[in-house]
């Protein structure tokens, strides 16, 4: 007889996205005369911009050669990659070794795969709502029974971001080991300045708790004080890995591509109290789970650093914040209470009274044709919120806020 892990059986219905194409599918199978305008999942529109092209085709064709072929790669990153990395760092004046840059195929992965280093019995805070894999992944480790009364996961402590606290966490009123943070903040579109984040810091180093730091958004932030990186952060270094991705920063939501930081100076602790560099454990689970993100993604994602690269990059993320704000706008002028949408390519909106963010949800799809993300699948406080991405086209944009006005 095969044991399962039971673990699985904890997690709550469907994956969000899953159980959104799913609805849609029905949907448009139904009404096949329906043009429905997706601004729910945050998948980009935007092509790869010239200089990763190029980038790849330089790189298939030197594969194509005696001398050019690579066989299997360095699991942690080509070493011209992760070169081209630790310059940025350098140049926001923080220094990031080599040796402390891991390559990946996204960081919807990384941020579901470090679990693999940490015990079980950590106490997790999570902000609510939050993106799900950080809550499942924790759920598929054994990190606790779900109540239905509450909603919530017993072993996890849930930090709220609301209205009520202007989208920013408050510090647990209890001890954690482990904390996850994302700003720009998917999917509240919200974000926390230096100032508010250094609390974090202090609060981790006092209590040698890690920060798990979620920056994928980076490259959206418009506004000052907002930091880029949390190792823009005093003693960011000691307690807090993080991970970026190149999904939306250069639209490689197909091509797969990203990276996670791991300082040498983040340490863990074994029961007896000894100290462990995350480092040395991250790059065992690598080693052993991870066969390397493709040569040939790698090339391209090098392009982006380049001059050219970053200026056209810079294009579509302007594009992208340009829809944000056709959206943010539209749907003030429709009577909307709106966040985010400023730092963020998402925007989240109150959903009108009497309404849950599920049946928000179907009246969008069903008298609009709009597809867009029901805020209670990203957790308890995230009912009675929803979620629209600015990802879709310039004209799908402008049509479904002029549906909805």
């Amino acid at each position: 007889m095969s044991y399962i892990n039971e673990n699985f059986l904890e997690l709550q219905d469907s994956y969000l996205f899953s159980t959104i194409a799913k609805k849609v599918a029905e949907y448009s199978s139904q009404n096949p005369d329906k043009k429905i305008i997706k601004l729910g999942i945050g998948d980009v529109t935007r092509p790869i911009v010239p200089a990763c092209i190029e980038a790849m085709h330089k790189a298939v064709d030197e594969v194509a050669t005696q001398d050019g072929f690579k066989g299997y790669g360095p699991e942690q990153g080509y070493e011209f990659l992760r070169e081209a990395i630790s310059n940025e760092y350098r140049e926001k004046g923080i220094d990031i070794k080599l040796d402390e840059i891991f390559i990946s195929d996204g960081a919807k992965c990384d941020c579901g795969n470090i679990v693999d280093i940490f015990a079980i019995d950590n106490k997790v805070a999570i902000t609510d709502p939050v993106y799900p894999v950080y809550l499942d992944t924790n759920v598929m480790s054994g990190s606790g029974k779900f109540n239905k009364e509450t909603g919530k996961y017993e072993k996890i402590v849930y930090l709220p971001v609301n209205k009520e606290n202007d989208f920013k966490p408050q510090l647990p009123k209890e001890k954690v080991d482990i904390i996850y943070l994302c700003f720009p903040n998917n999917p509240t579109g919200t974000v926390l300045t230096k100032e508010e984040l250094k609390k974090w810091v202090d609060y981790a180093i006092k209590n040698k708790a890690v920060i798990l730091y979620d920056s994928a958004y980076q490259a959206f932030i418009t506004e000052e004080n907002i930091p880029r990186s949390i190792y823009e952060v005093e003693g960011a270094k000691q307690v807090a890995i993080e991970f970026k991705s190149y999904s939306k920063t250069a639209g490689f939501t197909g091509l797969r591509c990203g990276y996670i930081v791991v300082p040498k100076q983040v340490k863990g602790y074994t029961k007896n109290g000894e100290e462990v560099e995350l480092n040395k454990l991250w790059n065992r689970r690598t080693c052993t789970k991870f066969n390397g993100a493709s040569y040939i993604i790698q090339r391209a994602a090098e392009a982006i650093y380049t001059e050219e690269g970053q200026k056209q990059i810079k294009e579509n993320i302007n594009y992208y914040l340009e829809n944000a704000k056709i959206i943010r706008e539209g749907l003030q002028e429709a009577g909307y209470e709106v966040y985010g949408g400023i730092n963020a390519p998402y925007i989240w909106l109150k959903v009108p009274d009497g309404l849950t963010s599920w049946e928000f949800f179907d009246k969008l799809l069903k008298e609009y044709n709009i597809v867009g993300t029901p805020g209670s699948g990203f957790g308890p406080s995230g009912e009675g919120y929803f979620r629209l991405t600015a990802f879709a086209t310039r004209e799908n944009t402008i049509e479904a806020m002029n549906r909805l006005k």
